[in-house]
C-alpha cells in the first residue's frame, strides 16, 4: 500500500494579503519610500496653490495658469494648466505603464492568486464610489459627467499621510495599497481613454502609431543598450516619446494615454547570455526597472507637484463660497463617494473574495488593518483632478466646487485612517522590529526561506 500524499492544504491554507516574495519586498519597499518623498511634495506644492489662490495675489497665479504658449498649427498652443496636465502628467503616466507591466510580467501579480485580491478590491473601490456619486447628481443631469473623478486613488497623497503619522504599516498592507493603486491607475486611465477623448482623428491617431511602432522597436531589439548608457533613451526614446505625445494630443484622445502605451512598449524581462528572457534580479535589472529609477525621480519631484500647484489652486470664496459649495451635489457626491464609497468597495470585494476562495487574512492582520487601508483609499488627488478638468473644464463652477471637494475628502480620508491605524501603530511597530531582527546570514528575513522565495 503506497503512503499517501501529505494533506498541502493544511500546511499552507489560501491566505490573502500575505508577505510579497523577497525580491518584490525589496523592489516595493524602495518604491514607497521614493513615493513618500514625492507626496510630501505634492502636499506642499497644493498647499502653496490653495494660499496663493485665495491671497490678495490670487489675479497673478490665475494669469500664470492660464497663460497660453505653444505652436497652434500642432494643436499645442495650450496654457500653463493644460501643459502641465497633458504633457508633465504624461511622465507620471508613463511611469505607471512601466509599473503595470513590471507587476503583472515579473511582479506578484503575475501570479493569479496574489492578484486577485488587490484587483478585485481595486474594482470594489472603483464601482462603489461611481456609483455613489451617480445616484447623489441623478437629478442633476449637468453633472453626472464627473462620475470618475472620486474612483482614483492618489498613492503618493496616501504615503505621506502614512510618513507623517509614523507608522509601521506591515509590509503586506503596504504592498496591497501600492497595487491597489497601480490597478485603480489602470482603470481610471481606461476611463480617461473611453470617457473624456472628444471629437478623435482617426489619421492624427494612425500617425502616432508610426513613433509608438518604432519607440517599441527599438526598446525591444536593444534593451542592454538603452540601460547601460544614459544618453541613449535621452537622444534615441524621448524624441520618438514626445512625438507619439503630440500625435496623441492632436488626435483628441487624451495625451497622457501616451505615456502609458510607451510604458508598456518597454521590455520588463532581462536576457540571459544566451538571449533567453529572465526575471529581473536586483543586480540585474530589466530595462524597464533601469527606466523607472531614472524617471521617478523626475515624476515625483517636479512633474507631479507642478501639476498640483496648477490644479489645487481654486479660489474658495469665503464662508460664503464654501457654504455656495456646500449645497452643490458635486461637492457632496465626490466626499461621500471618497470617504464612505472607497473603504466599502474595496471592503465589500475583499470579503466576497475570502468567502468564495475560503481564503484568510495573514495571521498577522485583522480587518480592522484592512478598513483603515480602505479609508485610506479616499485620499484621490492626481487622477481626481485630472479627470475633474476632463469633466467640467478648469475654472468652471463645478470645477472649482469639486476641487474643494477632492482637498476637503483626501482631508477627511487621511484624518480618519490616521485614527484607525494609529490605533494599531504598536502592534504594526513589534511586527516591524521583529521583521528587523529575524535576519539570516544571507540578509534575508527568515519568513521568506519558510515561504520558499
Amino acid at each position: 500500500m503506497s503512503a499517501s500524499k501529505p494533506d498541502r492544504s493544511r500546511r499552507f491554507p489560501s491566505v490573502v494579503l500575505q508577505r510579497s516574495s523577497y525580491p518584490e519586498y525589496l523592489r516595493i519597499a524602495e518604491i514607497l519610500r521614493k513615493e513618500t518623498v514625492g507626496g510630501i511634495l505634492l502636499l506642499i506644492a497644493a498647499s502653496i496653490a490653495i494660499i496663493w489662490a485665495n491671497s490678495p495675489f490670487a489675479d497673478a497665479y490665475f494669469a500664470i495658469r492660464d497663460l497660453e504658449f505653444g505652436y497652434e498649427p500642432w494643436h499645442l498652443k495650450l496654457s500653463v494648466g493644460v501643459w502641465a496636465s497633458d504633457g508633465l502628467l504624461a511622465v507620471f503616466f508613463f511611469l505607471t505603464g512601466l509599473e503595470l507591466k513590471r507587476e503583472f510580467v515579473a511582479g506578484d501579480l503575475r501570479r493569479i492568486s496574489r492578484a486577485i485580491v488587490p484587483v478585485a478590491a481595486a474594482f470594489g473601490g472603483v464601482v462603489v464610489p461611481a456609483l455613489i456619486y451617480t445616484l447623489v447628481n441623478l437629478s442633476s443631469p449637468d453633472t453626472l459627467r464627473g462620475w470618475a473623478i472620486p474612483t482614483a486613488t492618489d498613492i503618493a497623497f496616501a504615503l505621506a499621510v502614512l510618513a507623517v503619522i509614523s507608522s509601521h504599516l506591515p509590509g503586506a498592507l503596504r504592498v496591497f495599497l501600492l497595487t491597489l493603486a497601480v490597478v485603480d491607475d489602470l482603470i481610471a486611465i481606461a476611463i480617461i481613454a473611453f470617457f473624456y477623448s472628444e471629437d478623435v482623428s482617426l489619421v492624427f491617431l494612425l500617425w502616432m502609431l508610426l513613433p509608438l511602432g518604432l519607440f517599441a522597436l527599438l526598446a525591444q531589439r536593444s534593451p542592454k543598450f538603452f540601460g547601460a548608457t544614459t544618453r541613449g533613451p535621452w537622444l534615441i526614446l524621448l524624441p520618438l516619446g514626445i512625438a507619439t505625445w503630440a500625435l496623441m494630443h492632436a488626435s483628441g484622445v487624451h495625451a497622457t494615454v501616451a505615456g502609458v502605451l510607451l510604458g508598456f512598449c518597454v521590455p520588463v524581462l532581462r536576457r540571459t547570455p544566451d538571449g533567453r528572457p529572465a526575471l529581473p534580479r536586483p543586480n540585474k535589472p530589466g530595462l524597464a526597472e533601469v527606466l523607472e529609477h531614472r524617471f521617478r525621480p523626475l515624476s515625483t519631484g517636479f512633474a507631479v507637484p507642478v501639476f498640483a500647484f496648477f490644479s489645487a489652486g481654486v479660489s474658495i470664496g469665503g464662508v460664503q463660497g464654501f457654504a455656495s459649495a456646500l449645497a452643490d451635489p458635486v461637492l457632496i457626491g465626490i466626499v461621500l463617494a471618497l470617504v464612505l464609497g472607497k473603504p466599502l468597495g474595496i471592503m465589500l470585494t475583499t470579503f466576497i473574495v475570502t468567502k468564495t476562495t475560503k481564503a484568510d487574512l495573514d495571521p498577522g492582520l485583522s480587518w480592522w488593518d484592512l478598513f483603515g487601508v480602505g479609508i485610506l483609499a479616499g485620499v484621490g488627488f492626481t487622477v481626481s483632478l485630472l479627470v475633474n478638468d476632463l469633466s467640467f473644464g478648469a475654472g468652471s463652477e463645478h470645477d472649482d466646487h469639486a476641487k474643494v471637494a477632492i482637498l476637503t475628502a483626501s482631508l477627511t480620508a487621511a484624518l480618519l485612517s490616521s485614527v484607525v491605524l494609529r490605533s494599531r501603530n504598536k502592534y504594526y511597530r513589534r511586527i516591524d522590529e521583529q521583521e528587523k531582527i529575524d535576519i539570516d546570514n544571507d540578509g534575508i528575513p527568515d519568513v521568506f526561506h519558510d515561504r520558499g522565495d
